[in-house]
């Protein structure tokens, strides 16, 4: 054993522990920029290694969580670092739930620290989650750096411990906080590098919330490998585009609902591109013709991508879409850092041209749900992570999505469950049933769609709008309600009602009268 220990020590690095030797080559280098303020490497490592000591001091240690729930800031960068240095997993909340959410996510991690920005104080108020020891960001968390003994810490976190907990929706309607080690997220950032031709020394610029994976990650993945990290606060087609005209971009994250505003700002200011390297997601949810568009006026093919919170970008996000190409089919790659299988409902693979649920085995695999033994039980049967979507395989090897396994409506970037949705509405005495389905949208790709079988004829769409409001964030409400019969409703002979004909009644035209 004398032997083995330190040949498996000469494997452990971590995102701290490779932050740090990135501050020991780059000291000088801007790491962080946001709204004209700067940080070199130097400068952002002597603010974590604080906030490292700013952590001990509210007794988190190793494995600890810390819960923020703030909007896009450095802060954020350091308290993740701070946390990667220390070994402490720091949960990030999603500001736009609904107070009975967000009161979920947060007591589900029993967070020994929860730190808040100012703009959100009063939603975590309204939260209600009890008396958690709490750190204000701005004067509260200011002093308390400035206060703390300066120093380079040991960093104390091993591979395999948590480093992040995102949060995905769930089937049974409430988020499920997933835990994403330090071996993922290295992972996760060499199959961008390898896999996709960005660069180390790239500079990423940050719009998205800091709570979805799609900036987080590539924040961090800049910070480790000596890039620069512009820090925007929310989608701001201006400031994006005016990014585009002046830094050599690494991968510039577009999404559904976000590609039209920032073609109308390319164009109007006439825009030349310094240089991107790659630019979208999510190709499926896109229109043909503003992929074409974009790529054009960025010069960057577009990432025809599949993954998900759970697994990174892969299992399929191994081609891109040329320059200024309309894709004809959207057909995905594998990627070439992971196994796949597709497989029928016992598991046994199927055949090619035959649908079945991907099936995934891989260094970038998450480490499963917080506090959720039987979802765990239920998705790594067999020591494969099953992601419900179900695909199938060509004899080229590509791969095209058909649908859903458990129905979910993806808009704008963001993952609905349809019983998130219903849970809402079944609560209501009002209603006899309900179902959620998805519409075709423009803007956003999905959106949802609640068809409702009333109690009470004295109830209106206003009225469920009204309750979804109060008890869902605002990408989750229905953007109409269609009110039918009990009988109306389809059902199979189980007495289930059948989603998919749901959807597709809605997609007829109505019958002339």
């Amino acid at each position: 054993m004398s032997e083995i220990a330190p040949t498996l020590a000469a494997g452990r690095s971590t995102v701290g522990s490779l932050f740090q030797s990135c501050v020991r080559r780059h000291r000088e280098r801007c790491a962080v920029e946001a709204a004209g303020r700067a940080l070199t490497y130097g400068e952002l490592d002597a603010r974590v290694n604080r906030a490292v000591e700013v952590l001990r001091a509210s007794e988190v240690a190793r494995g600890d969580r810390v819960a923020i729930l703030s909007e896009n800031r450095p802060e954020y960068l350091e308290l993740e670092l701070a946390c990667a240095k220390l070994g402490a997993i720091l949960a990030c909340q999603n500001w736009r739930l609904a107070p009975p959410e967000l009161r979920h996510c947060i007591t589900l991690v029993s967070p020994t620290l929860l730190v808040v920005s100012e703009r959100h104080a009063e939603p975590l108020a309204r939260a209600g989650v009890g008396a958690i020891p709490t750190i204000r960001l701005g004067e509260d968390y200011e002093g308390r750096l400035a206060r703390a003994r300066p120093g380079d810490p040991e960093v104390a976190a091993e591979p395999e411990d948590g480093l992040l907990i995102l949060y995905t929706s769930g089937t049974t309607g409430l988020p499920k906080g997933a835990v994403i080690s330090h071996r993922a997220e290295l992972a996760r950032y060499l199959v961008f590098f390898a896999e996709l031709g960005l660069c180390p020394g790239d500079t990423s610029v940050a719009w998205a919330p800091f709570f979805h994976m799609a900036a987080t990650e590539p924040a961090l993945g800049t910070l480790v490998t000596g890039g620069k990290v512009i820090v925007i606060d929310g989608f701001r087609p201006d400031e994006i585009a005016a990014h585009v005209g002046r830094e050599q971009l690494g991968h510039l994250l577009l999404m559904p609902g976000m590609i039209e505003p920032l073609i109308g700002e390319l164009r109007a200011r006439a825009i030349q591109p310094k240089g991107v390297r790659l630019c979208g997601a999510m190709a499926d949810l896109v229109p043909a013709h503003q992929i074409a568009e974009v790529t054009t006026l960025l010069g960057a093919p577009y990432l025809n991508s599949f993954g998900s919170t759970e697994t990174g970008i892969p299992p399929a996000s191994g081609n891109v879409i040329a320059v200024g190409e309309v894709p004809a089919r959207l057909s995905k790659r594998q990627n070439a850092f992971c196994e796949i299988r597709l497989v029928d409902a016992d598991d046994r693979d199927v055949p090619p041209g035959t649908p079945g649920e991907l099936a995934f085995r891989g260094p970038t695999c998450f480490s499963g749900y917080w506090n959720a033994p039987e979802a765990n039980a239920r998705d790594f049967r067999g020591g494969w992570f099953h992601m419900g979507d179900m695909f199938v395989q060509h004899p080229d090897g590509s791969l095209d999505f058909v649908d859903r396994l458990k129905y979910m409506i993806k808009s704008g970037g963001e993952n609905i469950y349809p019983a998130e949705i219903e849970r809402v509405l079944l609560a209501d005495p009002r209603v006899a049933d309900a179902v959620v389905v998805r519409r075709q949208d423009p803007q956003w790709g999905e959106v949802p769609v609640a068809v409702v079988a009333k109690k009470d004829e004295a109830l209106g769409a206003a009225d469920l709008l009204a309750r979804c409001r109060a008890e869902l964030a605002g990408y989750k409400q229905p953007k109409e309600i269609v009110f039918v019969t009990l009988a109306e409703l389809p059902r199979s002979t189980t007495g289930k009602i059948q989603r998919h004909e749901v959807e597709a009644r809605l997609r007829r035209p109505p019958t002339a009268s």
